[in-house]
């Protein structure tokens, strides 16, 4: 193999830790398949399980072959790492839903064809058929519960007397260890990827395979993703992330990454796109000479918008973004463009047999949106210039919202400052 995986991945910043040194040198010697399991507790993924499917995506650019595993016996049961109590149990049902969903996902990034074709495997084919007794009497007796209980994402939940841990959740690093002698016994393969809570169930795998088949496998951990201050990357203030473009519309996804902090940019483009180290460093140069023009987070939203929506959805956003904060006007936006941009903004309702009247005064509005405290307050900003009606500056106090002013026949924007949205929605 000519290409360095692990140093590319070091250089990113994206290695964690590593069980063993020689993996580099495996890597470029010998090609060599590896997995990520992929949680399947909703039928799509979000933006925090980009970074490992594009950990397989490098993978397989390497020359290597990546394996997808969507947990569908693990699914059953939950992982403790990162989580404050247990997650309620999926029905099966539910469960298949959830991972026709990620299957069409991951089949987007990867590709299934070649030598070094990608696998997409469901853990519930072996887990779920599995015999009891025979399985602790074979698998139980190599794991010891003192070190199993001395990992954080068990210890954790002990020392909280209100959380506590079920034994179902505490057997979850017997699976998952279990999935990777699985999978070498299947497909030879040697290597497990995930983030950096996932390393006491990666070695609790290698060990298990050292120990029933004398061979040696590797573990790779990434940085768990956050961001500078130390929130919680992947939610935005509608919630998740989503991948699924129906969840999170790709306006939605692509002003996501644009809002990234400067402290955030340079980090999130070595993670999140596969552009060159060198334009990399060109754009941190950039943040830092003129940060009010956000290079990096232009580059960061348009990359990551086109890898997981494609060309045609980046433009549309990208389109609806000049229109709505550069002060053009709002009619240049399409229905769909302007359903897709509102829908996550604060709204507020008024019948159409308003519009024209003093119900629908732009000042009673603005008080009513909360854009300014009263229709008093309105008046005033009116007045000075500070408001503006789909992107319109209006300086009358006394004015009226009317039908003429309604785009796409159900939106009316209001705008007080720069950067103070409200939407109203004109019900017919």
């Amino acid at each position: 193999m000519s290409v360095d995986f692990v140093a590319g991945l070091t250089e990113r910043g994206l290695v964690s830790q590593v069980t063993d040194p020689e993996l580099r040198e495996l890597m470029l010697r010998e090609r060599v398949t590896a997995y990520i399991g992929f949680d399947p507790t909703a039928a799509s993924l979000h933006v925090g399980s980009l970074l490992p499917i594009l950990q397989l995506v490098r993978l397989q650019q390497a020359g290597h072959r990546p394996i997808a595993i969507a947990g569908g016996g693990t699914g059953l049961i939950g992982d403790p790492s990162g989580k404050q109590s247990e997650r309620p149990m999926l029905t099966e049902a539910k469960l298949a839903e959830n991972l026709e969903g990620i299957r069409s996902q991951l089949e987007r990034f990867l590709d299934f064809s070649g030598e070094n074709g990608a696998l997409l495997v469901n853990n519930a084919d072996w887990l779920c058929s599995l015999n009891l007794v025979a399985f602790l009497r074979d698998i139980g007796k190599h794991f010891s519960v003192n070190a199993m209980v001395a990992r954080d994402s068990v210890k954790n939940r002990l020392e909280s007397r209100e959380q506590g841990i079920s034994y179902t959740e505490f057997s979850y690093s017997l699976l998952q260890a279990f999935d990777f002698l699985e999978l070498y016994d299947r497909h030879g393969c040697r290597l497990q990827m995930g983030g950096s809570d996932q390393w006491g169930n990666i070695v609790a795998g290698t060990d298990l395979i050292r120990r029933l088949r004398g061979a040696t496998a590797y573990g790779l951990t990434n940085p768990l993703v956050t961001r500078a201050d130390g929130s919680k990357f992947g939610k935005s203030e509608a919630g998740n992330v989503w991948l699924d473009a129906e969840l999170t519309s790709p306006f939605e996804f692509y002003q996501f990454w644009l809002n990234t902090t400067d402290a955030d940019a340079g980090r999130y483009l070595r993670y999140f796109t596969f552009l060159p180290l060198a334009e990399l460093a060109e754009l941190d140069h950039a943040v830092a000479e003129k940060p009010q023009e956000r290079a990096a987070q232009h580059r960061l939203a348009a990359e990551v918008t086109r890898l997981v929506h494609g060309a045609t959805a980046l433009a549309r956003a990208q389109h609806t973004t000049e229109v709505l904060f550069e002060g053009r006007e709002l009619a240049e936006l399409s229905p769909e463009q302007m359903a897709e941009a509102f829908a996550s903004w604060d709204s507020t309702e008024l019948p159409a047999s308003a519009l024209g009247t003093p119900q629908a005064s732009l000042a009673g509005l603005l008080a009513a949106s909360q854009l300014v405290p009263s229709k008093g307050q309105a008046r005033t900003a009116i007045a000075s210039g500070g408001v503006y009606l789909n992107n319109r500056r209006i300086d009358d106090p006394a004015y009226l919202v009317a039908e003429a002013d309604v785009l796409a026949g159900r939106f009316v924007v209001l705008r007080r400052g720069k950067k103070s949205y409200h939407v109203v929605k004109v019900l017919r």
